[in-house]
């Protein structure tokens, strides 16, 4: 899946394209990789949000600015002339666009597991169905241990530590995350520890306590127990992120959420890894101070990913329907309960460190979350263009690698995990890149305009026609005659500094990309890129 650079042999006919009638007005540091430097944020507030408000007022309440009509859609934001994310606050552009080596794909994040010696046990949380402790390791590290559910071993461990790494490479900001295991002897009470007791009153706790946490969760055979590390973030927690609207504490925060790339992308990335849970308490927002005090966006706590509920198996509606659908539920009142969903027939192998995760019956472009998220529904083909060649360029042994850091203990189970997320990802580089010209990273080689093809094997073609024009920003275009290869019309010389040439390619359907070109530095360089799709 791989994408292969070459130039593409291209036709002789002119294309039918309709020239676009404004020319964009570059600036000298297009296209922008990286944000400026963040305004400083002075007053943070810590923001609260309840869970079952926050379902109730995504399903019912439907805030956030949706798509008035198909014909005149809301484009994504917070993208540079060439329609990709810079690196800042939200997003770094990695894998996809910096190959990165086997071993960064399986180390993550920066960071390095708790080290060696006595853990100190700072603080504890003894209720519910997955009890957990924060711990200073022997070099003053401060790590947040969580466990699976007693009966089923590895299963939200092993997803926290493998998703968190692939989000990561994808771009994303998340927590450094470790597979651990450690004894009883290896951890000491810190002397100020507290515990938060069943009658929710805090007291200084005891090693009963500690033993009473130990054995709410799976203890294997030699003693040790299994648990995720996860390394506590730089900076001070000021509450979740809204899938909508903006934070008005951040001054760096002015595209609507519901708006950005980034985040409309990221339900081609939920729905490859059975990221459903994708409420706004698995966010952090995070006041860091890197030369200016800024927020930094964090996506947190995988546990529900990959056919883990983190307490239990995942639901097997989960990525199908919703937490509550109206035609789900009429659809099964006026049969009397006989209408079989597609979802009923998903088979699912007996694993139980995996839980609910399957490839036959997954649909890309079907799959949802457990309630509404406004960027998600705002998903344009070209947000899941943008998401979906960034997953079609994981090679198998790239996705193996990374499974292999859950530590799974069954074979099997790491095979049919393995399985899943290669035949997903080949679904979803099948039923997104297609929508748009499956071509992208154009650059000028040789005095031609060259790209690489990103299409899946089965849809791949090399056949555009290609029409050359010049123009100024506010000034009507100039086709350019007897130009309709990909060699560059004209040389670098014969522009002027405040002029670009336009090269538009077209397959012969309503698929296009125009891309811009100007001289710079005595060399010519793309600048800036527009794609059509087919309408909605």
């Amino acid at each position: 899946m791989q994408a292969g650079s070459y130039i593409a042999a291209v036709t002789i006919a002119f294309s039918s394209l309709t020239l676009s009638a404004e020319i964009p007005k570059f600036r000298v540091d297009d296209p922008l990789w990286t944000m400026p430097q963040p305004l400083p944020v002075k007053d943070a507030k810590l923001r609260k949000i309840s869970d079952v408000y926050d379902i109730f007022y995504n399903e019912l309440g439907k805030p956030g600015e949706e798509h008035v009509a198909k014909t005149a859609p809301i484009t994504a934001q917070g993208v540079n002339t060439l329609g990709e994310v810079p690196d800042g606050e939200w997003y770094v552009n990695r894998h996809y666009y910096k190959r990165m080596s086997i071993a960064d794909l399986e180390k993550g994040p920066p960071g390095n597991p708790p080290g060696k010696g006595k853990w100190t046990v700072v603080a504890a949380k003894n209720e519910g169905v997955t009890p957990g402790f924060t711990i200073l390791d022997s070099t003053g590290k401060r790590y947040v241990i969580k466990f699976d559910p007693v009966d089923h071993p590895e299963l939200a461990t092993a997803a926290d530590v493998i998703t968190s790494r692939f989000f990561y490479a994808l771009g994303y900001h998340v927590p450094a995350n470790y597979t651990v295991f450690f004894t009883q002897e290896d951890l000491v009470l810190g002397p100020d520890t507290n515990v938060v007791d069943a009658k929710g009153l805090k007291r200084k706790m005891t090693n009963q306590d500690l033993w009473e946490v130990l054995g709410k969760v799976h203890k294997q055979p030699d003693g040790r127990y299994r648990a995720v590390a996860s390394l506590y973030l730089t900076g001070k927690p000021v509450g979740p992120r809204r899938w909508h609207g903006t934070r008005r504490d951040d001054p760096n925060d002015i595209v609507p959420h519901e708006h950005r790339r980034d985040l409309r992308g990221m339900k081609v990335v939920a729905a490859w890894l059975a990221h459903d849970d994708s409420r706004s308490i698995n966010s952090l927002d995070m006041l860091v101070n890197e030369g200016v005090p800024y927020i930094k966006h964090y996506m947190i706590d995988f546990g529900s990913t990959l056919g883990s509920a983190s307490n239990g198996p995942n639901s097997p509606r989960s990525g199908h329907v919703p937490f509550f659908s109206w035609k789900q539920s009429a659809q099964e009142f006026f049969t009397l309960g006989l209408y079989v969903p597609n979802w009923s027939l998903a088979k699912y192998p007996s694993f139980p460190s995996l839980g609910r995760i399957e490839y036959e019956r997954f649909d890309p472009e079907k799959w949802v979350p457990e309630y509404r998220n406004p960027a998600f529904e705002n998903m344009l083909p070209d947000d899941a263009f943008w998401a979906a060649k960034q997953v079609a360029a994981f090679t198998d042994e790239e996705i193996r690698a990374v499974v292999r850091t859950g530590e799974l203990s069954d074979p099997k189970a790491e095979a049919w995990l393995n399985e899943c997320l290669i035949k997903r990802r080949d679904k979803i580089a099948k039923a997104f890149v297609p929508k748009l010209l499956p071509i992208d990273r154009f650059h000028i080689d040789n005095g031609r305009l060259a790209f690489d093809e990103i299409a899946p094997k089965a849809a791949a073609s090399s056949q555009y026609t290609v029409r050359w024009s010049r123009a100024k920003s506010g000034e009507s275009e100039r086709s350019i005659s007897n130009a309709s290869s990909l060699s560059l019309p004209l040389r670098v010389d014969e522009l002027s500094r405040d002029e670009v040439l336009v090269a538009d390619l077209s397959s012969g359907d309503a698929r296009t990309v125009r891309v811009y070109i100007r001289a710079r530095d005595g060399k010519a360089d793309v600048v800036g890129l527009t794609r059509t799709w087919a309408s909605l």
